[in-house]
């Protein structure tokens, strides 16, 4: 067995602890506070949990030389935003992954590059139960130069399930301390049907009455551990419900935990395009506002400001002086923004960019997510010459490529300024237009490019 990197203390929310910034206020917001107390509390009550993510399948159903769960999403191998999910629950202590002995390398750069915490990682066998028994040999007690310990539950999940939520998994822990095992379900969402052997319909089931199995899944450990001791070579090549062996084996009969619609599986290729979507979605939901003309109210920054507030009405917009390098911008990078819109006002044309791009990479930001930088420039063309300003701007281009190394995609807006009323107010949302689409998108072939409004 490879234990991954060593465990320690974590963030509350998913994903590499973030750097302290320099000079910052040290002081914990209330709220980190607040919820480290709950899940300080929720621990007490719950019993020792580990998880078994079976990784050994090829994937063949994805069309892909790659196995699918380490196909890449925004650049990020799919089995990292799994893990990201286990690690966010802080009660779950250990995550034991299995991975064929071809990928144990590739794993383990995975682990490191993202920087995940309690990983340890086993062999897989040459089918899912397989692997899942060898995550669970892992866990056992009496394993020679294992780091583990025995959890009185387990969890078994999908490598290749990446949107389960902390309520799910509490919920199927919480069903298999009291029954012993437990399952989420979802309804069928298409009628099952039974062939005959010519190839004609025999008879199809009911779907009021019928559920589909879906993860996760949770066990007594001495439960699971003794089905699969007693498993025979035939369930272990062919079977795929851990459920069915709990029942056959320990005659456990399953408590079954309505799921969650995000519960899905990465299967075909077409669900790789499904989940980048849905996690793009996911981190464009805040947007953050750099800007140093808190002194002067009738700055057109500030116009674009309230613009973003009032055109994207399900994005929260957040504004901070880059010049307090302190408390508040520290806390949006805590509270994991992964967008920001930096409105160049003083100074050189780019100095509030460079300065944010330096507090950036001091951070862990962007490990996970790719980070969108905006550098706002507003074009005098009465005092400022269009050429002149066009030259200063160009070092946008070789500052891109710097930090696009450190997953920051930096690209810039220039807007005309001053105009009459109407037409600054069209550039303005014409701005806030590209803003919102730069967000969401995401796409690296607007890195280093100058749009204008």
């Amino acid at each position: 067995m490879n234990p991954g990197p060593p465990s320690g203390s974590r963030p509350s929310e998913p994903g590499p602890r973030l750097r302290r910034l320099c000079g910052a206020d040290q002081a914990a917001p209330a709220a980190l506070l607040s919820q480290a107390g709950a899940e300080a509390e929720l621990e007490l009550c719950l019993p020792a949990v580990a998880a078994v993510l079976p990784a050994g399948g090829s994937g063949e159903r994805m069309g892909v030389p790659t196995p699918k769960q380490f196909c890449p999403i925004l650049d990020r191998p799919l089995i990292s935003y799994t893990l990201q999910a286990l690690e966010r629950v802080c009660w779950i202590k250990d995550i034991v992954v299995a991975v064929t002995r071809e990928n144990m390398e590739a794993m383990t750069g995975i682990i490191q590059r993202y920087q995940h915490q309690r990983i340890s990682l086993v062999e897989a066998g040459v089918t899912r139960h397989r692997s899942i028994f060898s995550g669970l040999r892992a866990l056992a007690e009496g394993q020679p130069d294992s780091e583990l310990s025995k959890p009185e539950v387990v969890i078994i999940h999908d490598a290749v399930r990446p949107f389960v939520e902390e309520e799910v998994l509490l919920k199927v822990v919480t069903a298999a301390k009291e029954h012993g095992a437990a399952g989420a379900i979802r309804p069928l969402v298409s009628t099952v049907i039974s062939p005959s052997a010519d190839g004609c319909l025999d008879h199809s089931l009911d779907r009021a009455r019928h559920r589909a199995s879906e993860m996760p899944q949770a066990f007594l450990f001495d439960v699971i551990y003794e089905a699969y001791q007693q498993c025979s070579d035939h369930d272990l090549e062919f079977g795929t419900e851990c459920l069915h062996l709990a029942l056959k084996y320990c005659h456990i009969k399953a408590k079954l935990v309505e799921g969650s619609p995000d519960l899905w599986k990465v299967t075909y290729k077409r669900d790789l395009y499904a989940a980048e979507s849905i996690i793009k979605e996911r981190i464009s939901h805040q947007i953050c506002i750099v800007m140093d003309t808190k002194e002067d109210e009738e700055h057109v920054g500030h116009h674009l400001e309230e613009m973003l507030k009032n055109e994207l009405n399900l994005v929260k917009v957040t504004s901070v002086a880059l010049s307090h390098i302190g408390r508040d911008l520290q806390q949006i990078i805590l509270e994991q923004c992964y967008n920001f819109v930096c409105v160049n006002v003083i100074a050189s044309e780019f100095e509030e960019t460079q300065k944010l791009l330096n507090v950036l990479q001091e951070s862990n930001l962007s490990v996970l997510y790719p980070v969108v930088v905006i550098s706002v420039h507003f074009l005098d063309y009465k005092s400022v010459p269009f050429g002149q300003k066009m030259e200063n701007l160009m070092q946008i281009r070789e500052s891109a490529k710097e930090v696009k190394k450190r997953n920051i995609l930096l690209c810039g807006l220039l807007i005309y300024y001053p105009q009459d009323e109407q037409k600054l107010q069209d550039s303005l949302r014409q701005g806030v237009t590209i803003i919102a689409t730069l967000i969401k998108e995401r796409n690296s072939g607007f890195v280093g490019q100058l749009l204008v409004a």
